[in-house]
């Protein structure tokens, strides 16, 4: 049995209730319980308790970080979530300082998470359609990946020990959705990244 903490870092706008990621948060649950497995569900937008939040990282096996990708990152209540929790956990429950030593001060800056062992996985919703990424013709990413534009979010993550697990993402959700398709290719991400006969290995 592991033990999923499961971020829903949805903020609700008056043109994104945040009905799909929600969907996608309590799929993610019931595809995690249905294996027996122990699952921790928290929104951003709305009240949680910081200390709380620094022991559900502790506690969890893998953390999957569902949220709509807003202005090229974040939105900003899960930004609040992270400065409050992640700067908490700096007193050696997520990370004990930032992994440089007083004999080395220039050296393995980011290596001193706590969180060692453990996974995460990014899902996320973006209005960009996919042939807007790994294309270097197209106008705003010039052939960056959907990863590349989560790199501080991969490396808030390695900062603090967790390892990468492939990221699923959910493309043009505003004006062209597909969600049934969707909800067969994330359900389909999910299987495959956790297999019962397989380890929570990293990407």
């Amino acid at each position: 049995m592991a033990r999923i903490l499961i971020i829903n870092g949805h903020q609700p706008y008056p043109f994104a209730e945040g009905r799909l990621n929600a969907a996608l948060v309590e799929r993610a649950k019931a595809f995690f319980e249905d294996r027996g497995d122990e699952v921790r569900v928290v929104e951003t937008a709305k009240n949680y308790d910081t200390e709380v939040e620094v022991g559900n990282h502790q506690w969890a096996d893998t953390i999957v970080m569902q949220f709509p990708v807003n202005w090229m990152g974040v939105p900003w209540s899960f930004k609040k979530y992270q400065d409050d929790v992640y700067t908490a956990g700096m007193d050696g429950r997520l990370c004990a300082g930032d992994g440089r030593t007083v004999e080395a001060p220039k050296e393995h800056y980011g290596a001193g998470g706590s969180l060692t062992g453990k996974t995460y996985m990014l899902s996320l919703t973006f209005n960009a359609p996919r042939e807007a990424f790994d294309d270097a013709q197209e106008f705003l990413f010039q052939g960056r990946s959907v990863d590349d534009l989560m790199m501080p979010m991969h490396m808030n993550a390695r900062f603090f020990g967790l390892e990468k697990l492939p990221t699923f993402a959910a493309y043009d959700v505003m004006k062209n959705p597909d969600i049934e398709n969707d909800f067969v290719r994330f359900d389909a991400h999910l299987t495959k990244m956790f297999k019962e006969d397989t380890s929570h290995a990293a990407a």
